[in-house]
């Protein structure tokens, strides 16, 4: 067997190995997806499904030959399913424009200022990081309370409209700007908001861009303390307006419906991250600044 055989031959084991490697993985890749996909699927099975032919199951099927979006015209009518989610966009809509206001003028300040204590000050700031956050929500909760703000959305906001983890990780954004950017601003006589607004925001649009979503995300998920601090259906968000559906007699009663508030609830989370998932991974992934 000459050379030119032998390369040609471990060449081809290589190959062989390298396909059989690649057919493991997206085997094992399909599997998980399946696995992951499959709660929502059923999800939406069961919300297309007429009430009398699912309780006709016996043996639930994996299939339906009459859908019927009957049940999410129930979720809609029987429940006040619309006004959890405008009360929901109003909560999510107004925390999340304070929170980028709030982030980006102390990641400035801790990334740009010098001030006395500014060093101290950062590392007292991440240590809250380490309080556990059911601490926190007592003495939210006390505050509110004590605040008369209980079922308001002014409650409802106040206590969200910070995040430490957002501030550093802006804060880290906006000291990877070169500092000659901001000397010579100030050789021009700059003032700071305008730097602010006219070099750092545009080149930190990514990382903005991902902090507002995920602050969106976290806003409509939010359950815990909205559940705390509202017991008046005129301040439900979807979250705790689909946990009153299922407590009452409707959820439990009419499964399928109750699966189309669902599906109603989790489709604009999904349509955002369809369209937002690059920048997402680009913001979080984010190592350098562009010049």
């Amino acid at each position: 067997m000459n050379k030119a055989t032998s390369y040609q031959a471990i060449e081809r084991q290589a190959a062989l190995r390298q396909g059989v490697g690649k057919t493991v993985t997206y085997t094992l890749l399909i599997l998980w997806g399946l696995m992951v996909l499959f709660p929502f699927y059923w999800m939406v099975l069961t919300s297309v499904k007429e009430y009398g032919a699912y309780n006709g199951e016996y043996i639930p099927k994996l299939y339906t030959l009459a859908p019927t979006f009957e049940n999410y015209l129930n979720a809609f009518t029987t429940v006040p399913l619309a006004r959890f989610f405008l009360n929901t966009l109003i909560f999510t809509f107004c925390t999340t424009g304070l929170m980028v206001i709030v982030t980006v003028l102390a990641a400035f300040a801790f990334a740009r200022l010098n001030f006395k204590g500014k060093n101290a000050a950062f590392v007292l700031f991440l240590s809250l990081m380490m309080i556990p956050n059911e601490l926190v929500i007592i003495t939210n909760f006390v505050t509110i309370t004590n605040m008369d703000l209980r079922n308001t959305f002014l409650g409802l906001i106040l206590p969200s409209v910070t995040s430490v983890f957002y501030i550093y990780l802006l804060k880290e954004n906006f000291a990877q700007v070169p500092d000659e950017l901001y000397y010579a601003a100030k050789v021009d006589n700059t003032k700071d908001m305008k730097y602010l607004r006219k070099v750092l925001i545009p080149i930190c649009r990514p990382t903005i861009v991902t902090i507002t979503i995920l602050k969106i995300i976290e806003c409509w998920n939010s359950y815990v303390w909205p559940r705390l601090i509202t017991d008046d259906q005129n301040y439900f968000l979807v979250s705790n307006g689909i946990q009153f559906i299922r407590e009452s007699g409707f959820g439990r009663e009419n499964i399928p419906a109750m699966m189309a508030a669902v599906v109603a609830v989790s489709v604009p989370l999904i349509i955002l991250f369809l369209i937002f998932h690059k920048k997402i991974m680009e913001g979080v992934a984010r190592g350098g600044t562009k010049g």
